[in-house]
């Protein structure tokens, strides 16, 4: 029963922290009122949810030790957390993104985004928000592709494991 709690513990925990964070962290300095701040924050950020997706990538496909499905789960809700929090700042910015006013608001269009679902009641309608969705779109194909990819291997790898009787 412990291991079971460890293991959900640590699938979830990375990832219930980074939400929790993003719920109750003031993200006034974003935006518009601080746009270098803004833009270097992300940029920074994005670049280190992407390396450390690749790296992550890399070691499983390698056969490399370490718990890489609870870090994969962690940088992939990294990159939520981080683009909503761009479309957030973004939302202060008249006519930028129509409909996103609430940090519910910004995640909601993140997970449409990545998921390339686009519902239509929160959209991009500046110059500078369409650039970011289509940042985003193309680092959902490379990176976030290749962590889940790396992550149903490591899945597939355990299960088979698990099926010939070794742990």
């Amino acid at each position: 029963m412990k291991e079971l709690a460890r293991t959900y513990l640590a699938l979830l925990g990375g990832p219930v922290v980074l939400l929790t964070a993003f719920f109750t962290i003031p993200l006034d300095w974003f935006g518009p009122h601080h746009p270098l701040l803004s833009w270097v924050t992300f940029i920074v950020l994005l670049a280190l949810v992407g390396v450390g997706l690749l790296r992550e990538a890399r070691r499983q496909f390698l056969g490399l030790s370490g718990r890489h499905i609870p870090v994969i789960l962690t940088l992939l809700s990294g990159a939520l957390v981080v683009f909503s929090a761009a479309y957030l700042g973004m939302s202060k910015q008249p006519g930028e993104l129509v409909g996103l006013t609430t940090k519910v608001d910004a995640l909601y269009f993140t997970v449409i985004t990545m998921a390339t679902v686009g519902y239509g009641d929160i959209h991009p309608s500046g110059q500078v928000a369409r650039v970011v969705v289509m940042i985003q779109v193309l680092y959902t194909v490379v990176f976030l592709t290749t962590g889940v990819a790396a992550l149903s291997r490591q899945v597939r790898t355990r299960a088979i494991s698990r099926a010939r009787g070794g742990q």
